[in-house]
C-alpha cells in the first residue's frame, strides 16, 4: 500500500472530524446559545432595568412589623384564590413586595400598605419575555429540554474549540496573534482569540446553565460524589379550616433570624403559601455567607400556631450540597459584587461574536 492510499492516523482522523462537527454544530444549535447567552447579559442588570423602567417600585420605606403583618394578610387574602404561590419580603434592594404567580406574571405590591402596584408578565414586560427565553425558549417544558440540549452542544463546542486551537510550542506565539486582513486570517484570529480569552468564564457559563437544567442530576451527582446522604426533609402538616394567623407567622420567623434563634443573623427574603393538601409556611431566608440572593436556608411555620417546626442552614450543610448551591450564584453574577456582574455581561456577548465571526471565516473560506 502506498503513502498515499495508508489510512490517515487517528489523531488526523479525529481532528477532522471534530472541525467538521464543530462547524456545522456551531452554525446550527450555536445560534440558540448565541441567542440565549445574549439575553442572559441584559438579564445580569435585571433589577437595576426594572427599578428603572419602574419608578414606582424605588423610594418605598420598609414597613414596621405591624405595617408588614397587616399588608401581608391583605395581600393574601385578595390574591392566593388567583394563584399566587409565594412572594417576596420588602428589602433594600427592592422596597415592595414581589408576588409570583402562573405563567410567569409577577405582581408587586406598596410594603405598608399592600396596595397593587403593578403586574408584570411575557406579554407587557421585556426582561419577563427575555427571562423566559433564557430559562425556557418561550416553550415551557419541552423549551427547557431543547435548552438543556444546547448547552451540551454549547459544552462540546468550547471543548472541541479548545482541542483544533492548540498549537505546538514554536506557533504559541502566532495563535495569539489578532489579524485585521486579509478577510479569511482576520475572522478566523478574531474567532480564535476571543473563544481562547474568555474560555474560562464561557465554559463556566455553559456548564453552570446546562446543570440547572438538569438540577436533579447535578445535585444527586455532587452529593454522590462528597458520599452525602439524603438532604433532611420538611416537616409535614394538614391543612385546616382554621384561619392562617399571618402575624404569628412573622413573629415566628422573625425570632427564628433574631440572635440566639434557630438561623440568628439570617434574612428572610421570600415566603411560600401552602400547597393543596398542607398549611406548613416555608419562608426561605439567606444566611451570612450565602451567595444566593434569595437564600437557601429555610424556616419551616405552621401557621395556626405560629411555631416554628424546623430549620435548614444551607451553610451547614455538606461539600456537594453548597456546591450545587453555588451554581445559580455563579451563572447569575450574584457572587463578587459589581464586578462579577459586569463579567458575567461581557460572556454573554461572547457566543454571538463566536457565532459571526465562525460564520464569517465560513462563508470567506468557502467563497474561496
Amino acid at each position: 500500500m502506498s503513502p498515499r492510499q495508508a489510512p490517515a492516523p487517528f489523531r488526523q482522523r479525529l481532528r477532522g472530524a471534530l472541525k467538521w462537527l464543530h462547524l456545522w454544530l456551531g452554525l446550527s444549535a450555536g445560534a440558540v446559545f448565541a441567542a440565549v447567552a445574549l439575553s442572559g447579559t441584559v438579564l445580569a442588570f435585571q433589577r437595576e432595568l426594572m427599578l428603572w423602567a419602574y419608578p414606582q417600585l424605588a423610594g418605598h420605606a420598609l414597613p414596621s412589623p405591624a405595617q408588614r403583618a397587616q399588608a401581608l394578610d391583605r395581600i393574601v387574602g385578595h390574591w392566593r384564590a388567583q394563584g399566587m404561590s409565594s412572594l417576596d419580603l420588602p428589602s433594600a434592594q427592592l422596597p415592595v413586595w414581589q408576588a409570583y404567580f402562573p405563567n410567569n406574571e409577577r405582581r408587586y405590591f406598596d410594603p405598608a400598605s399592600g396596595e397593587l402596584l403593578l403586574t408584570r408578565n411575557t406579554g407587557n414586560d421585556l426582561l419577563l419575555w427575555l427571562r423566559d427565553l433564557h430559562t425556557h425558549l418561550l416553550a415551557g417544558k419541552n423549551g427547557e429540554q431543547v435548552l438543556g440540549v444546547a448547552g451540551l452542544v454549547a459544552l462540546f463546542l468550547l471543548l472541541s474549540g479548545l482541542y483544533l486551537w492548540w498549537p505546538r510550542w514554536s506557533a504559541w506565539r502566532a495563535s495569539l496573534r489578532w489579524y485585521r486582513g486579509p478577510p479569511t486570517r482576520r475572522w478566523f484570529s478574531w474567532h480564535r482569540g476571543l473563544g481562547l480569552w474568555l474560555l474560562p468564564l464561557t465554559l463556566l457559563a455553559a456548564l453552570t446553565g446546562t446543570a440547572m437544567v438538569y438540577d436533579e442530576i447535578a445535585r444527586n451527582a455532587l452529593r454522590a460524589a462528597f458520599a452525602e446522604g439524603k438532604p433532611a426533609k420538611p416537616p409535614t402538616l394538614a391543612a385546616s379550616e382554621a384561619p392562617i394567623d399571618w402575624a404569628g407567622v412573622l413573629r415566628a420567623a422573625d425570632a427564628a433570624v433574631a440572635p440566639g434563634g434557630a438561623m440568628a443573623g439570617a434574612r428572610l427574603r421570600r415566603i411560600g403559601l401552602p400547597k393543596a393538601g398542607s398549611a406548613l409556611v416555608s419562608i426561605r431566608a439567606r444566611a451570612p455567607g450565602e451567595w444566593h440572593p434569595v437564600g437557601r436556608s429555610q424556616v419551616w411555620i405552621d401557621p395556626y400556631r405560629g411555631a416554628v417546626l424546623g430549620t435548614l442552614d444551607a451553610t451547614r450543610q455538606g461539600r456537594g450540597s453548597r456546591l450545587y448551591e453555588a451554581i445559580y450564584p455563579l451563572h447569575g453574577g450574584f457572587v463578587g459584587g459589581r464586578a462579577w456582574q459586569t463579567l458575567s455581561a461581557i460572556v454573554g456577548l461572547a457566543p454571538p461574536f463566536l457565532l459571526i465571526t465562525g460564520f464569517l471565516f465560513w462563508r470567506r473560506r468557502r467563497g474561496r
